[in-house]
């Protein structure tokens, strides 16, 4: 299961006694570096295939294009290659399939035993990309990769959610996209210093050093304890109460345990998670987890921070200047999802996400107006206070981004979908991100080709069609518990209540008094 938590629901319409406890903090850091893992994946890709002798040994056309014949080729052209694309793009399509049977193990073999799944998977995957001797063992490893993003993604932010207080659920669940954009920080820095390494092999390196994001999720998952949803789904209702007991910091958990128990009850009665999936009154869940992950993607965002040295060496700041404009994007976008910490859980997810809008919008657009006039085909006139100023507008966007749709994407469909479906939401939540994802790591380089500058407009009109979906269909959900969204949240809004039958409400009223001994 992902995707949200439970343990921190409240009933009645208030939340369950419970303390910030150091396990929390610590078990939260720990499933958290699955987020490291996966940032470090998506800032070394784009890092590496600037370095020229990476480029010579696996794609030697692109090398050509770039070292050799400087000047013969479309400055927007000059990395446009499928083979290129296929490496960093590889990952994304391992994690699309993998992600169903991580939906499986999450729901029978608990949270904590995926992410040590998720773990294995990457540090082989680090083995054979460290030690690639051709484009195929270096595909294979990203393969595998990709298979650790899919567990690590399925299993980690319901760990987060279910394990957190509903009060802190947001801010701690943002932990893994903290972790993201500092894993992505982590791979900038290395890539800057291994380009600067005699030899030829410092791509090897900064491959090879995602071994130490992959060790600590594996170690973490060994360390942590299981969450007490997952626990109750299998029948260990004892083991449950106990983990309770020891997460909230108070014996005061019978209310809380009586729900999730209740819940645990009721999702046993769905058979199909995925046809219950697709019945008209999960259909607002469904709906708006889909549109999120796709306008995630369709901020652009990826494509700058896969491809962002590439994206700087094409604007003519040279292979050094080029990691080094990454770096400083990689601290921007790490300083604003603490901001993002700070503020989900008090001004809440829309306004984060309608402020966000117009930013990653004004800042899109003016790249673009600055590109159409300084970088040409074959010629480029950006001097330095322009190319200063490309640096402050990509920084600008990153930051927007990384105190909304970066955390606010997984954290919403999160903490939307009821028990009995949401395995299945998060099956379909990560497998629809990292279609996308793919998509656009697949195409960026050649969109750039043709599109030249026009891309940015491309993305900022998909920016703009977001706000617009956010402003009228997206409800509310800060500090609003998990089990109660039906009520509070689905049944009040303007368009979606037509969507739920009071059936479905009767169905899932919090059971206070239910015996847990009676059906389980």
């Amino acid at each position: 299961m992902a995707g949200g938590g439970f343990a921190s629901s409240g009933g009645g319409g208030g939340d369950f006694e419970a303390k910030i406890t150091p396990i929390v903090i610590i078990s939260c850091i720990m499933a958290a570096t699955g987020g490291l893992m996966f940032g470090y994946d998506v800032g070394v890709s784009g890092g590496v295939t600037a370095m020229p002798p990476f480029l010579k040994k696996f794609f030697p056309t692109v090398y050509r294009k770039t070292v050799e014949e400087k000047g013969l080729d479309s400055n927007y052209c000059k990395y446009d290659n499928q083979g290129l694309q296929l490496f960093t793009s590889s990952l994304y399509l391992a994690g699309l399939t993998s992600t169903f049977f991580a939906s499986y193990t999450t729901r029978k073999l608990g949270r904590r035993l995926t992410m040590l799944i998720a773990g294995f998977f990457f540090i082989a995957g680090v083995v054979f990309n460290a030690a690639a001797q051709d484009l195929a063992m270096l595909i294979v490893g990203r393969i595998l990769l990709g298979c650790g993003v899919g567990f690590a993604n399925q299993a980690v932010p319901v760990f987060l959610s279910e394990i957190a207080p509903s009060r802190i659920r947001g801010a701690l669940n943002i932990l893994f996209q903290l972790n993201v954009t500092i894993g992505i920080l982590f791979a900038n820095l290395v890539n800057y210093g291994t380009n600067k390494i005699k030899g030829r092999w410092g791509w090897r390196l900064s491959l090879g050093l995602a071994g130490i994001p992959a060790v600590l999720l594996t170690v973490g998952a060994l360390l942590v304890v299981d969450t007490p949803n997952s626990l109750i789904e299998r029948g260990r209702l004892e083991e449950g109460k106990s983990v309770l007991k020891r997460i909230r910091g108070t014996d005061n958990i019978e209310p809380e345990f009586l729900e999730l128990v209740e819940a645990s009850r009721v999702a046993k009665e769905v058979k199909h998670p995925f046809r219950n999936l697709l019945k008209r009154r999960n259909r607002p869940q469904l709906v708006i987890s889909i549109a999120l992950q796709i306008f995630q993607q369709f901020t652009g965002i990826n494509a700058i921070m896969f491809y962002a040295p590439v994206l700087f060496n094409t604007l003519g700041f040279g292979s050094d200047a080029s990691l080094y404009s990454a770096v400083i994007t990689g601290a921007v976008n790490v300083l604003s999802t603490i901001v993002s910490i700070y503020s989900v859980d008090k001004v809440g997810r829309r306004m984060l996400l309608l402020e966000a809008g117009v930013q990653m919008f004004l800042s899109q657009v003016v790249i673009a107006i600055l590109l159409g006039i300084k970088v040409k085909d074959d010629s480029n006139d950006l001097s330095k206070g322009f190319a200063v100023l490309v640096v402050i507008m990509v920084c600008t966007f990153v930051s927007s981004f990384a105190w909304s749709w970066g955390p606010l994407g997984w954290l919403i469909p999160s903490e939307t979908f009821p028990l009995e479906t949401r395995s299945a939401g998060q099956s379909v939540t990560v497998c629809v991100n990292l279609l996308f994802t793919f998509v656009i790591a697949q195409a960026f380089l050649s969109m750039l080709c043709h599109f030249k500058f026009g891309i940015f407009l491309f993305f900022s009109s998909w920016v703009l069609v977001m706000s617009v979906f956010v402003l009228f269909l997206l409800p509310e959900t800060k500090n609003i518990p998990i089990e109660e969204m039906t009520e509070r949240v689905w049944k009040q809004h303007w368009f979606w209540k037509r969507f739920i039958d009071d059936d479905y409400s009767a169905d899932h009223k919090p059971a206070n008094g239910f015996d847990p001994t009676s059906t389980l």
